[in-house]
């Protein structure tokens, strides 16, 4: 096979500034998302363990994909400035405007749960207490959105593998999303209160697996990054884990071990997903093939092929 090379062996692309807090602010926002979800359907349904677990883990992952979103920029101050405009056709601006009108909603719903389990319920919390549904009930409204924007923010890039992965990655997050929240939320609370979760993570692990299959099948080459190297056994470890996971899901509603069990490994599966696609495209752009081919092949079919360097 060809060896392709670039000037003074550079990349043809630059592949974004990321480190790990990335990968981990996907996920961290992705379960927070489908807790969100999860909370407000038990809130109309009358499940308060699964309400009560939902909120509370929704604020937690939600505080630390802040917080690791935070430490990549540097500066608190950096993501304080991405609101001073909306551009709607910049995939980090719209995500910035999205996660902060999440971030009150579910933190409302939260505060008015850890409110409720202290007893405190006079004088204004009373009326954070009367917040609760409808801000719990926002939140779960815009849960989907935050699951999905972050797989629109990697495929906006010029990394070949995240950007030629644009049909499917918004599935795959959501899935994962789905799975993982379900999961933790399978292993927190009674099985009487957990059908809802239980039936989130199957779901959710389905649609993961289908839609990851998918997207590298249309791949083509630029999926070799997803099943070699550090992407390759991340991948590889989620796909088990969420197998795993859903499997073990069935056995939940009669075992407590099967649930906790189940949850353990849905919650790993996901985050090794996360961190198995960011290390496949940081892969891709490194090796100039991932561009030059492609770029090829295009050419060849007689369409326009836009340059997407450095």
């Amino acid at each position: 096979m060809a060896e392709y090379t670039s000037y003074y062996g550079r990349p043809v692309v630059k592949a974004p500034p990321w480190e790990h807090d990335i990968p981990a602010y996907i996920f961290a926002g992705g379960l927070a998302a489908g807790s969100s979800l999860l909370a407000a359907g038990a809130d109309l349904t009358g499940r308060p363990a699964l309400r009560r677990a939902g909120r509370l883990t929704s604020l937690g992952a939600l505080g630390f994909s802040m917080a690791a979103l935070v430490h990549d920029l540097g500066r608190p101050e950096r993501f304080l400035n991405m609101l001073r405009t909306v551009k709607l056709t910049s995939p980090m601006s719209v995500g910035t405007w999205l996660l902060s009108a999440y971030g009150m909603p579910a933190g409302a719903a939260a505060a008015a749960e850890a409110a409720q389990m202290l007893g405190w319920r006079r004088g204004p919390f009373r009326l954070l207490g009367a917040l609760g549904r409808p801000a719990g009930v926002v939140a779960g409204v815009l849960a989907p959105p935050v699951a999905a924007y972050t797989a629109v923010l990697l495929a906006d890039t010029a990394v070949p593998t995240w950007h030629e992965s644009y049909r499917e990655l918004p599935f795959v997050f959501c899935g994962s999303a789905a799975a993982a929240s379900g999961g933790l939320a399978m292993a927190l609370i009674p099985t009487a209160q957990a059908g809802p979760a239980r039936r989130l993570a199957l779901g959710g692990a389905t649609a993961e697996l289908v839609a990851e299959h998918r997207m590298e099948s249309t791949l083509g080459m630029l999926a070799e990054p997803l099943r070699t190297g550090t992407g390759g056994k991340l991948m590889t470890a989620a796909r088990y884990l969420t197998l795993g996971g859903a499997a073990l899901s069935l056995l939940a509603g009669r075992s407590r071990v099967a649930a906790v069990a189940s949850g353990a490994a849905l919650v790993a599966g996901s985050v090794c997903t996360r961190f198995g696609v960011f290390h496949a495209g940081m892969d891709s752009a490194k090796d100039p093939k991932y561009t030059v081919v492609p770029q090829r092949e295009r050419v060849e079919r007689g369409e326009t092929v836009r340059y997407t360097g450095d």
